[in-house]
């Protein structure tokens, strides 16, 4: 099966904070088309420093960042592209919202693309449906629950309606229901062609939600197939992360005649309910 092309790409990049060390050198990484990626390392890896170098926010200080296979302009014009179709949704959604109400701050990106308002209105009903916050529309932000906020937040992003949909630590300080019901509303984004990246240091929550993974650790990258890299004791000893429940719980079934050899490990708890 001929794999998804890359929709967005790194190549060999650096970065570096003025006065301080790189964070990383010579990273590589393939977004591939209508998939789903997790990022993983350690806090204070560089995750959002990558984040943010893949989505425009930072230049790198060596190699480049491709779009569609094109390197990215860092011309005005080249970054209004490279955003209209990569947006990055913060771990703290305070940093992102500012208007009055949740529908103002939702229309802030598509006003500033000198939409027509029929055109800026349609974006904003599309974007808080999507998210499941239409009744929210009219209430101010500063009212909102934690995990209203991080729906709002995506929902901005959403209006632009991006290729690549890009999270840091989407589910932090979002309680259980609150991560299920944005791993669902996630779903139905990408089943609808939304290409997303999520950064994380849950390895569980990568194992199950993502096909791809790319793990961030020494100032080096590994990426491939989630169900290998996060398999990878080693590796993820580097990257002082566990390993993740589903493979190790799926390996003990089935040395115990419980799970027939070949099926799939769980994913949830709520998988070995079939088990019964």
């Amino acid at each position: 099966m001929t794999p998804a092309p890359a929709v967005l790409s790194a190549h060999e990049v650096a970065y570096a904070y003025e006065g301080g060390e790189p964070v990383f050198t010579g990273l590589s990484l393939e977004v591939r088309t209508g998939r789903a990626l997790a990022l993983l390392g350690p806090n204070g890896v560089g995750k959002t420093t990558l984040l943010r170098v893949l989505s425009g926010g930072l230049r790198p200080s060596g190699g480049e960042i491709r779009l569609d296979g094109t390197p990215v302009s860092y011309s005005r014009r080249g970054l209004a592209a490279l955003r209209t179709r990569v947006q990055l949704v913060l771990q703290d959604p305070d940093d992102q919202l500012f208007s009055a109400d949740v529908a103002q701050d939702v229309s802030f990106g598509p006003l500033n693309l000198g939409l027509p308002a029929a055109e800026v209105r349609s974006r904003v009903r599309d974007a808080l449906a999507a998210m499941e916050i239409t009744e929210l529309a009219d209430r101010p932000t500063h009212l909102l629950s934690f995990g209203q906020r991080k729906r709002a937040a995506i929902a901005g992003a959403l209006a632009l309606r991006p290729a690549v949909l890009i999270l840091d630590e989407p589910t932090a300080g979002l309680d259980p229901g609150g991560v299920e019901a944005l791993l669902g509303t996630l779903d139905r984004l990408q089943a609808g062609g939304t290409t997303i990246v999520a950064a994380t240091h849950d390895v569980d929550l990568a194992y199950r939600w993502a096909q791809d993974a790319a793990v961030l650790a020494g100032g080096g990258l590994r990426t491939g197939p989630a169900g290998d890299l996060l398999t990878d004791e080693a590796l993820l000893a580097a990257a002082r992360l566990r390993p993740a429940w589903g493979p190790a719980v799926g390996g003990l079934l089935r040395a115990h005649g419980i799970l027939p050899p070949g099926t799939p490990d769980p994913r949830t708890p709520a998988d070995l309910r079939t088990l019964s």
